[in-house]
């Protein structure tokens, strides 16, 4: 039983709590980092389509498609390869992706003595859209200004 605590004790780890100001300053490092990260999820799921593709033919497959479905293999795995990376070096910095496809991450700070999340958005101009409780749906952002003046 000791055991299992030691490694439940291992596994545990404190989450950073970032300032607005770390955050926002961390936005340029974010965009090029989610971009990255984006692009890879997007060819990880080009390369899974290419090999449903191969597999889909009917019949038995020839040497060509034998050659091109482990290339597609190859570069499924460099891709997921590559995109777990980038998660990890987000996870690291404790900053969690929502959604690859949006550009989306949260970024862990305290509000009051509440966990809430600022909302990182790759499509928005200012990089950090709004923030919201960590109790919120998912779909929640509230707007960074009350943020900003309540804390």
């Amino acid at each position: 039983m000791k055991r299992r605590r030691s490694q439940q004790a291992k596994d545990m780890r404190t989450l950073r709590l970032w300032s607005y100001d770390e955050a926002h300053r961390a936005v340029p490092y974010l965009r090029a980092v989610i971009a990255s990260l984006r692009e890879h999820w997007l060819d990880v799921q080009n390369q899974r389509r290419r090999s449903e593709l191969l597999s889909a033919r009917p019949g038995r497959p020839d040497k060509a498609t034998l050659l091109a479905s482990q290339t597609v293999h190859a570069h499924q795995e460099r891709a997921e390869a590559h995109f777990d990376d980038a998660v990890e070096e987000l996870t690291n910095m404790d900053v969690f992706l929502l959604d690859p496809l949006r550009g989306t991450a949260l970024i862990p700070f305290r509000k009051k003595d509440d966990l809430a999340w600022y909302v990182y958005d790759q499509f928005d101009d200012r990089g950090l859209s709004g923030w919201r409780y960590h109790s919120d749906p998912l779909e929640q952002c509230r707007p960074l200004e009350l943020q900003e003046s309540v804390s």
